[in-house]
């Protein structure tokens, strides 16, 4: 099942998306595709439900009809860093000895095709297209056996960075990677049964057609599960908690002379299965 929301910013509603690719209204279902609605018992009602009775929302996804972060009211977007052997590699750095957790701010987060903005005093704004994980049984010190069942889905993920602001500006990483616009998510959130192996996806983000990121998630470090069970042994996770497991290489960062985005461009960007993003970059 593909859930998504749909509609105006801050107004979206809670949807899923048919065979047909025409989206089919939950409101009477559900208030939103948020919290406890992502709760295991409630998505398998969901997944009960004869989609062809629900009600047919007019216009086409991501053309006529906007779509928003797959999520409503994320309460944690965790993201892990230099999870890709080959993305450390291009970065300068070792793969560390255990996973890097740092914070997004849950004010970045868009729609997946919602304008990105470059932040004023930005000179190197990057992109990363990333596996998104979407917590659905919440809990803390999950052992890894039992990871999978906390998973309500999964999501495309632009993980867009200010590299000088991340690297160089006196603190954590948190302060090139929080800005407004820097976390699309979506365009759906698609449950476990229909992704089946989330470790063979492949994944690309492309720069004005200029394919930069060509990976697949059969090359991350620390797996899903781990990933999970080693969140949970420093925060509790929540209903509705991201989690961003971190990019392939081909980051702008990376490229011989590196190459950042300056405002004009089109990020297009997509994972196997999950479906596809496209944000127009603007400057601040």
């Amino acid at each position: 099942m593909k859930l998504l929301r749909y509609g105006p910013a801050g107004q979206e509603k809670p949807g899923l998306l048919d065979d047909n690719g025409r989206v089919r209204d939950l409101s009477a279902h559900v208030s939103d595709i948020s919290g406890d609605s992502l709760l295991p018992e409630k998505v398998a009602q969901l997944q009960g439900l004869d989609a062809s009775s629900l009600p047919v929302v007019p216009g086409q996804p991501q053309e006529d009809l906007r779509l928003g972060p797959c999520v409503g009211n994320v309460g944690k977007f965790i993201c892990i860093g230099l999870n890709y052997a080959d993305h450390a590699a291009e970065s300068g750095l070792d793969v560390p000895p255990e996973p890097v957790v740092f914070g997004k701010w849950t004010s970045a987060i868009v729609g997946p095709d919602d304008d990105v903005e470059i932040p004023r005093g930005s000179e190197k704004t990057d992109w990363e297209v990333e596996l998104g994980v979407v917590i659905g049984k919440g809990g803390k010190y999950i052992e890894e056996a039992d990871a999978l069942q906390h998973v309500a889905g999964f999501c495309v993920i632009n993980d867009v960075s200010e590299r000088d602001f991340q690297l160089n500006r006196a603190g954590t990483w948190d302060k090139g990677k929080g800005s407004d616009t820097f976390g699309p998510l979506g365009p759906w959130l698609v449950t476990p049964d229909e992704v089946g192996d989330f470790d063979q996806l492949a994944m690309w983000l492309e720069v004005d057609g200029h394919r930069y990121q060509n990976g697949s998630t059969s090359t991350m470090v620390y797996k899903v599960p781990h990933l999970i069970s080693y969140c949970s042994r420093f925060m509790s996770l929540q209903p509705g908690d991201v989690i961003s497991t971190g990019t392939p290489p081909g980051v702008g960062m990376g490229q011989k002379p590196p190459v950042y985005l300056k405002g004009g461009e089109v990020m297009r960007l997509g994972i196997e299965k999950l479906g596809i993003q496209t944000q127009n970059v603007k400057n601040a």
